[in-house]
């Protein structure tokens, strides 16, 4: 199997700032704007108390030291330790504000995120790889975090000290400052050529990491078929390849951060030692103060801390770019399957269907439905029946409108099913899987889907009803007993009957069968068919039928065959026509298929 999956969202190159994307994230800092505000009321605060340091060391110096003023000396000394006290204090509440911003906004992010992935199209997940939502919603996220707590924040920080340092340079020696920033043309030159080399690098560790994850979250939920094979060792060796791709694109791009911050700390040496050589001639020849120069390494170390460690700020500036592109694609993905904008919302569903020339494909023109054509009155019980891939499974998708048509119309009530409302729709129309999914919670929470709106007694009657009671109780703690991931700790048939109590509770008008008793031993059949039974009384259904003994007594078979409607009667006068129907009843029963039935 082929990982490699090149797709093009992660193919997003990103830059370390990108004003569409700050103003989008701007956006969602809205609701916080009044503890920012209080936080960037910190930067020229924070600023002062750090220039003022070196600025104390100098004349602690040259008007203290120097002239043997002890008492003058204690002075400066406190208050150079207030300084120490207050930057302590104005930097614990600015690092906890902006922390604290942001995790709101990655809360806001994750949720808003969530909310979106939720509403969109069956046909979105068919080619989206679940391990690359997760990490949108889990790593790009907490990217945004990072942003706030050691990116955007630090750099407008920075910039503040820096403009600060250079205006007390210059008024404490013009020359002295010239000499410290006649390597900044140097700096702005290994600045440019980091950035350029850099950014494909930071691209490429976001694109491996979504590789990672797409395929360990396939692998873990295969893991079940990996070992009935016998496919550890190579699913293992894809996995220490894939693994071992991310740790060189972190490499790579590690090597970049230290080449830039070995780089910027020799250029500050360099500077530092001009410094010592052009000042000392200056102290020599008296036209300097021992205070100044030491006042001025003090400032020139200031000046060059921001520029040495702006590899980790280009970093999570860049990697934040890169996470808010992809965070509004995905927001930016339109639902397409949506309540029309005057939706449909009737008191009463009666459950009369109708297919009208209904044409439909998963991928331009294969089609899977073919003009089909057909009617289901309110109340009638109908098999749908064809070989594997006549389009059975495909009208169930459509009809609770995981899917839309391509061609025609599907009524349900008389009213197209674009019209309905959504949310409505899906509540009328219920589905019963082959393969049921369970969350991880109670039994109870199972059935009720943690909906309000069902209290106990009604998940309790439905699953009496659904013949669940008597397993559920036997457990240890009843309906309050702990269903594992995906139902691990169920056998099938007792979770094919959780899936009829949930039907149940919801009782929606119209019910979808995928084969609801296959595969499950003949005692666990035999409670599901009963279950069924209840369930199916009085209620339009389909019954899509892979074993034929399930809908002999359907009130009307139809019988698919590459997408069209070819055969239709009940099970009697269908086998009298020897058709496609007989002939598939022959398959499954051999001699005995067209004998006479009662």
């Amino acid at each position: 199997m082929s990982h490699d999956l090149g797709l093009h969202d992660e193919e997003v190159v990103g830059r370390a700032y990108d004003r569409r994307l700050m103003i989008r994230l701007a956006g969602h800092t809205r609701p916080y704007r009044g503890v920012l505000l209080l936080s960037a009321c910190l930067f020229p605060a924070i600023a002062v108390v750090e220039l003022l340091q070196p600025y104390l060391v100098k004349v602690a110096i040259d008007d203290h030291i120097l002239q043997g003023d002890w008492p003058g000396l204690t002075r400066i000394a406190a208050v150079f330790l207030a300084t120490l006290l207050a930057q302590y204090l104005l930097r614990y509440w600015q690092v906890y504000l902006m922390n604290w911003t942001g995790q709101r906004v990655m809360h806001d992010l994750r949720e808003a995120l969530f909310a979106h992935v939720q509403r969109l199209p069956a046909r979105f997940f068919d080619r989206t790889p679940v391990g690359r939502l997760m990490t949108r919603i889990l790593n790009d996220v907490e990217a945004i975090n990072e942003l706030f707590a050691s990116g955007i924040v630090s750099i407008l920080g920075d910039v503040l000290i820096l403009a600060g340092v250079v205006a007390v340079m210059l008024f404490l020696n013009w020359r002295l400052a010239l000499v410290t920033f006649a390597v900044v043309p140097l700096l702005f030159i290994v600045a440019v050529a980091f950035r350029s080399r850099a950014r494909e690098a930071y691209r490429e560790v976001r694109r491996r990491i979504a590789r990672l994850n797409a395929y360990l979250q396939e692998n873990l939920l295969g893991v079940v078929v990996v070992q009935l094979f016998g496919r550890e060792a190579a699913h293992g060796r894809e996995f220490r390849r894939l693994n071992a791709e991310h740790r060189q694109a972190v490499y790579h791009r590690m090597r970049y951060d230290a080449l830039l911050y070995a780089t910027v700390e020799v250029i500050g040496s360099v500077a530092v030692a001009s410094l010592l050589w052009w000042g000392g001639g200056e102290i020599l020849a008296g036209l300097l103060t021992f205070g100044v120069l030491v006042a001025f390494i003090e400032y020139t170390h200031r000046f060059f801390l921001p520029i040495r460690d702006v590899s980790a700020k280009y970093a999570v500036m860049q990697s934040a770019m890169v996470a808010a592109e992809r965070i509004f694609a995905l927001l930016d993905t339109p639902p397409e399957i949506v309540s029309s904008p005057a939706p449909y919302r009737p008191a009463r569903t009666r459950g009369g269907l109708e297919f009208r020339d209904v044409w439909f494909a998963y991928e331009g023109e294969q089609w899977v439905l073919r003009g089909l054509s057909f009617r289901v009155e309110p109340g009638e019980r109908v098999a749908l029946v064809g070989a594997t891939g006549a389009g059975k499974s495909t009208i169930a998708k459509l009809l609770n409108r995981s899917y839309d048509v391509s061609r025609g119309r599907i009524l349900l009530d008389g009213v197209d099913l674009r019209e309905w409302d959504l949310a409505g729709l899906r509540r009328a129309v219920g589905l019963v899987l082959q393969d049921v999914f369970l969350f991880a919670g109670s039994v109870e929470e199972n059935i009720a889907l943690g909906d309000p709106a069902r209290d106990r007694e009604a998940v309790r009657a439905a699953a009496r009803a659904a013949n669940a009671e008597p397993f559920i109780l036997v457990r240890p703690r009843g309906y309050a007993e702990e269903v594992r991931e995906r139902g691990a700790n169920l056998s099938h048939g007792q979770r094919q009957l959780l899936a009829v109590a949930r039907a149940l509770a919801y009782d929606p008008a119209v019910l979808v069968l995928d084969e609801a008793t296959s595969s499950v031993d003949p005692e666990a059949d035999a409670l599901i068919r009963d279950a069924l039974d209840r369930l199916l009384e009085g209620r339009t259904s389909l019954v899509i039928a892979h074993r034929l003994s399930t809908i002999q007594r359907a009130d009307r078979i139809l019988v698919l065959h590459r997408g069209r409607l070819v055969e239709a009667g009940t099970h009697r006068d269908l086998l009298a026509r020897r058709g496609v129907y007989a002939t598939l009843y022959e398959l499954q029963f051999g001699g005995q298929a067209l004998r006479p039935t009662r």
